[in-house]
């Protein structure tokens, strides 16, 4: 059986790349394995496009699984460093939702969208058999603004510092220990379980991303999704054609976040984190970057350096791209021990 999530880059390269369609010269920037974005020129300004599945939980219920699905669209365009604008969306429903539950998830998107400057501009939706949660359907978000202010993910050059945000498993911890509180609350104390739910609300690096991009020179940014920080820096180093060294002790990590990975029994530095912001910045902006987001209350830390070479390399050790994230795999098993 396929291994469930992101597909790998030897099945894109096989499947997707290079059957784009047509060659138009307004693409700057194409589909890429493990890179967030990409972007048309529109003549002097750049449009950052990315789409993503509509990912809603109704475990979480109903306003906090459209926070988190209304994020998780925003994310991958705002580490272009261009601020969102647009979006299109199109829903999917399973026939069982009603229509109170999806006024809230709409009435959500909405306040979201209004605090964040974003215009929905076209969409879809409807319900139909076979459809299912938490896939619902899918989304293009847009950034327009100016190529001056676009930060590339290609652009991570040799001397870089890399910033992480928050540190790892973020996602990994947040939904796992929401879904599966009552099973943690068997075994670790209140305040430990309340510690890894309260991540829910950190899994969105759109304010860390827009953050950063004002306050300093950055070359690249990445969310660390599926496969987490290994697998996040490891796509930035391929995008680049650099290498990257990082340093795990300097890496912030959150309460609870520890203790929730041991329950699960999965490796936190390759569990998806959507929330978690990857950052090179060049040298002399390091301290404006890191003081920005601090102001904004946001962990991070300089943990890393872009170097020559190609890969990753972790504490002093070659580090390959996970391939496979272990969050899927342990939901799965989790949802049968609630059953």
């Amino acid at each position: 059986m396929p291994e469930l999530g992101k597909v790998d880059r030897d099945f894109f390269d096989e499947y997707i790349y290079p059957s784009l369609g047509a060659n138009r010269d307004d693409v700057t920037l194409g589909p890429q394995h493990g890179v967030d974005f990409g972007v048309i020129d529109i003549g002097e300004r750049a449009v950052a496009m990315a789409s993503d599945p509509v990912f809603l939980m109704p475990s979480l219920g109903f306003e906090r699984a459209a926070w988190f699905a209304f994020h998780i669209l925003m994310s991958d365009v705002a580490v272009s460093g261009l601020p969102p604008t647009h979006l299109s969306v199109d829903f999917n429903l399973p026939p069982e939702i009603t229509n109170e539950e999806f006024r809230t998830v709409w009435e959500t998107f909405d306040e979201e969208a209004r605090e964040l400057g974003v215009s929905v501009v076209t969409g879809h939706t409807g319900r139909y058999a076979g459809c299912n949660y938490p896939m619902v359907g899918g989304a293009t978000a847009v950034s327009v603004g100016e190529f001056d202010d676009l930060v590339r993910p290609d652009g991570a050059s040799v001397g870089d510092r890399i910033v992480v945000t928050k540190g790892p498993a973020i996602e990994a911890t947040g939904l796992l220990s929401i879904q599966f509180e009552s099973l943690m609350a068997e075994q670790l104390d209140v305040a430990t379980v309340a510690d890894a739910t309260d991540r829910f609300y950190d899994m969105s690096p759109v304010r860390d991303a827009l953050t950063a991009a004002a306050a300093g020179p950055v070359t690249a940014m990445h969310d660390a999704t599926e496969c987490g920080i290994y697998g996040g820096l490891y796509e930035m180093a391929r995008a680049a054609g650099v290498g990257i060294e990082l340093e795990t002790d300097r890496v912030p990590v959150q309460p609870g976040v520890r203790a929730a990975c041991e329950f699960f029994d999965i490796d936190p530095w390759i569990s998806i984190s959507e929330g978690t912001l990857l950052a090179a910045v060049e040298p002399e902006g390091i301290d404006d970057v890191l003081a920005a987001l601090e102001s904004e209350g946001i962990p991070a830390a300089d943990a890393g350096e872009v170097v020559e070479g190609s890969g990753l390399v972790v504490d002093g050790e070659p580090t390959a791209h996970p391939g496979v994230d272990p969050f899927w795999g342990t939901f799965e098993e989790y949802l049968g021990k609630l059953e």
